[in-house]
């Protein structure tokens, strides 16, 4: 509580808003909320497998991709004549039963235009397993 004293006889009327019922009534409002909000329960129960997963029967075949600096294409080691040929061992590999991994090696000074280029043909092709070697090195 507060007193207003002033040296004249006429008091003077207080202009400030006592906001202590309003802060009450906010509290209580505010418990009111918590207690009817049900708890919400944010986990999934699943069943996961217990141990190691046994390895695979056959060892994935691994296909090397590798693009030098120049913009050759090395598949496997031989060097791919020119974009379309690129495409028609792409295609074969899509037709297999079982695709392959793909295994993109890029030189750290090729241009990224013949890397997207690769890539975009991998992606025409509709092959999933491929991966980036050698990525470290750009680090």
């Amino acid at each position: 509580m507060s007193m207003n004293v002033s040296a004249s006889d006429t008091p003077e009327v207080m202009v400030e808003m006592n906001t202590t019922p309003l802060i009450d009534v906010m509290l209580v409002l505010l418990i009111m909320l918590i207690i009817t909000i049900p708890i919400q329960l944010h986990s999934v129960n699943l069943d996961m497998p217990v141990g190691n997963p046994p390895p695979p029967l056959v060892p994935p075949e691994i296909v090397q991709v590798r693009i030098e600096a120049d913009g050759n294409v090395y598949w496997n080691g031989t060097l791919v004549n020119d974009h379309a040929s690129l495409e028609r061992q792409l295609a074969d590999l899509s037709r297999q039963a079982v695709p392959p991994e793909l295994h993109i090696r890029p030189d750290r000074a090729v241009s990224y235009r013949h890397v997207a280029g690769v890539m975009a043909a991998v992606q025409r092709n509709g092959l999933t397993k491929v991966g980036l070697v050698g990525s470290e090195q750009f680090l």
